[in-house]
């Protein structure tokens, strides 16, 4: 491709990204008071929207049960895909492939098709044991690992095939165990996939919608479900609090944006090595 005309592409690909974005950000700075007029951008810039967030809506909260519920599933979900993708990866059995395509054909199954079986299951099982289950964090935990366990196993699977057989072999020759190889020699090798497994799990929890707006009530919701009711919120003249909602959705998003800065190049490695296979 003639570099003028990747440069065109990647300046559109950049542009469809960046001006949204750009645009969330002005809208964030905008007063109420000139919310809706003419012209494209403010007279001056407010960040008193900032302010004003957290007392029209309980993103607190939100922002809590977020990181509690999101940030277990994740964890949860890379220590299981470790120890599951170790045998898999290393080890040959018969059922093997049909564990790794089973996993790998629950992703094509869409997320509306899903939920209103699994609610009916969790409400049964509520009602005939009579356990807390519908509004409880560990429901949404055990839900959230769920959907992110099977393409955190197989990123892990991925990783851990490309780790020669001998450093194992070695480990094992000198007196480790098996559990002793797989968690003092193979998963320190493997940190990449698992900050890129870790990454992935965060943001199924982080920008779930459906499921959230079922699973929780008004003590456990996410901040997904705390954006979603306040862009219902209008001022005394009945418009939509944008301003405030933009700035809302700006900070939600700061936490997922550290991760990915500060594990950046985890992330690059694992997905480069763990694409190989």
């Amino acid at each position: 491709m003639p570099k003028a005309l990747r440069n065109v592409i990647l300046l559109l690909a950049s542009a469809a990204v960046l001006v949204p974005l750009a645009y969330a950000v002005v809208l964030a700075l905008t007063p109420i008071s000139q919310f809706g007029g003419s012209d494209l951008l403010p007279s001056h810039w407010d960040f008193e929207n900032f302010v004003t967030m957290w007392s029209d809506a309980p993103l607190g909260r939100g922002f809590v049960n977020t990181m509690l519920v999101a940030g277990c599933a994740a964890a949860l979900a890379v220590v299981v895909a470790s120890c599951a993708a170790y045998p898999l990866a290393h080890y040959r059995s018969r059922g093997r492939r049909l564990v790794l395509y089973g996993m790998l054909s629950t992703q094509i199954i869409p997320s509306t098709m899903i939920l209103l079986p699994l609610f009916v299951i969790y409400a049964w099982v509520q009602t005939t044991l009579g356990i807390t289950m519908i509004g409880s964090y560990w429901l949404l935990i055990l839900t959230y690992l769920t959907f992110a366990l099977p393409f955190a196993t197989w990123l892990m699977y991925s990783y851990m095939r490309s780790i020669p057989r001998e450093i194992e072999a070695a480990a094992l020759v000198d007196g480790a165990s098996y559990t002793g190889a797989l968690f003092r020699v193979i998963l320190p090798l493997a940190t990449p996939a698992m900050a890129v497994a870790f990454v992935f799990a965060l943001l199924v929890g982080w920008n779930d919608v459906l499921f959230a707006s079922v699973l929780t009530n008004t003590h456990t919701e996410t901040v997904a479900i705390v954006l979603q009711t306040f862009s219902f919120a209008q001022d005394g003249a009945a418009l939509p609090l944008y301003p405030q909602l933009m700035a809302a959705g700006i900070v939600s998003a700061i936490p997922v944006v550290l991760a990915y800065l500060v594990l950046q190049k985890y992330l690059v490695a694992g997905l480069a090595r763990g694409s190989v296979k």
